[in-house]
């Protein structure tokens, strides 16, 4: 999954990273390496936090571009803002500049090719797998998606339709996920990860 992020990262980042005159051109894959992780570590780590639900209904948006006000897109944008400002030395403007532009256009632009059915470079069942060490393998995803944009199946309208377990699963799996990667040689996300961020 890393490699494509990248890929998609890379398409997203002309305009806000290599044609800014204020990222040095030899920072630029630097820069681009680092939003990569700061998305795929942001993503585990909404898992983590408990709101596995949020990235399914954000990843599984339909193609729609998602709001710059979800809660998930800014919790990652601010940890890039944070790893633009330590490790690139950036002005908080250029940083805030160049996250508010790169995050939501990047994962707009995963929505749309997680929800493209012409698309396999992504689908939400190996996003969530790579992010949960495979915690998410087997599951309706179709079918939870349906329960979290309807809310149909909440027959008694209290709003909850009984997915806690499962997104606890989920958190859980991401909780293990971030464990492991904090272990030497862990191999698989945290290992490309550390690889991205030098």
């Amino acid at each position: 999954m890393l490699e494509q992020l990248l890929s998609l990262v890379k398409e997203q980042a002309q305009g806000p990273v290599v044609d800014n005159p204020i990222v040095p051109n030899e920072q630029n894959d630097a820069v681009i390496n680092a939003a990569t992780a700061s998305i795929a570590s942001g993503l585990q780590e909404e898992i983590a936090n408990g709101n596995a639900s949020q990235v399914v209904g954000l990843l599984g948006g339909a193609g729609s571009a998602p709001d710059p006000q979800n809660p998930v897109v800014n919790r990652i944008s601010g940890n890039f803002v944070d790893t633009l400002l330590q490790k690139f030395n950036l002005d908080a403007g250029t940083a805030t500049k160049i996250a508010a532009t790169l995050i939501p256009s990047v994962l707009g632009s995963l929505v749309k090719k997680t929800n493209d059915p012409n698309d396999n470079s992504f689908n939400l069942q190996s996003i969530l797998n790579s992010l949960t060490g495979g915690k998410a393998q087997g599951l309706d995803l179709s079918g939870i998606l349906g329960r979290l944009a309807g809310g149909g199946l909440d027959k008694d309208g209290d709003g909850d339709v009984d997915l806690q377990d499962l997104m606890g699963m989920l958190s859980s799996g991401a909780r293990q996920q971030q464990q492991q990667q904090q272990q030497p040689s862990s191999g698989g996300l945290g290992d490309m990860l550390k690889n991205l961020l030098g």
